[in-house]
């Protein structure tokens, strides 16, 4: 496990020369919004009103790395933007909208996060972007969806895409047991951790794509949130997964983990050493 220490995290991971280089100097950046990522045929009126994305990438740009992010909320709430941090940094940014608990339930919000991803996936090149450079993010809730999606292959199996052909995953501060709002769609005990088929942890496995855990500091976070995460770290370590990480951001809570855990990633993706 990683455990950056830090007088203020967000000081500390966003200075002393950790921001990433824009990528491309002078660049204009565009934003689509409201673009469905599912069928046009649908009826559905709640899919239609909350599958949709918005997409800010670089214009004239190509071969770009391109960022996936999933709001937060718990399941029950929020709505898709695109983070401040995540701008003009040489990437495209898609924010994704997913149906929310209890107008829908288990497990719609993860296949519309399958079915967004798909659709970036299939799509991103037509906006000069490559899909093989494609990074999956998302904060409490939307970190729950990161992991599902990159543990559980058989939610993009079924659009035809392999979880592990991504190139890796950034969830910040996600629960890797059974989220809590499922917990209380089942009418499960109010804080009793349950470990099933949509416990990110039930689906640990030695290969994946590289996944980077982030979290708040223990005493900070919400309950349980760097145990549950430290948890999943270990399981997939015993299974011989070697490309697995883990960061306790200390001062941060919940909420302020957010911005250095994005100087986190864009860092990363600044490094990364893609294949050819």
């Amino acid at each position: 496990m990683k455990k950056i220490k830090t007088l203020s995290c967000l000081i500390f991971v966003c200075t002393m020369g950790t921001v990433p280089t824009v990528l491309f100097a002078q660049t204009t950046y565009e934003t689509k919004s409201d673009i469905a990522y599912i069928s046009t045929n649908e009826t559905d009126a709640y899919r239609k009103e909350r599958c949709k994305l918005d997409m800010y990438y670089p214009q004239g740009a190509t071969d770009f790395p391109t960022i996936v992010w999933f709001h937060g909320g718990g399941l029950t709430g929020g709505n898709k933007s695109i983070p401040t941090l995540l701008q003009e940094q040489g990437v495209a940014v898609v924010a994704v909208n997913y149906r929310l608990s209890p107008k829908a339930t288990h497990p719609a919000y993860i296949e519309d996060a399958a079915e967004a991803l798909a659709w970036v996936y299939d799509h991103i090149e037509a906006f000069g972007g490559n899909k093989r450079k494609l990074f999956v993010s998302g904060h409490s809730a939307g970190g729950y969806l990161s992991l599902i999606l990159a543990l559980d292959k058989h939610y993009l199996a079924q659009h035809g895409l392999d979880a592990d052909q991504l190139t890796a995953y950034f969830p910040i501060s996600g629960q890797t047991v059974t989220h809590f709002t499922i917990r209380a769609e089942r009418q499960l005990r109010k804080g009793i951790p349950v470990i099933d088929e949509y416990a990110p942890v039930w689906h640990a496995r030695k290969d994946t794509a590289p996944i980077f855990l982030i979290t708040g500091n223990r005493d900070l976070e919400m309950a349980d949130r760097l145990e549950e995460n430290a948890l999943l770290y270990s399981v997939l370590k015993n299974q011989g997964n070697t490309v697995t990480q883990l960061y306790e951001l200390d001062g941060c809570d919940h909420g302020t983990v957010v911005d250095p855990a994005l100087c986190i990633m864009l860092n990363r993706i600044r490094k990364w050493k893609y294949e050819k």
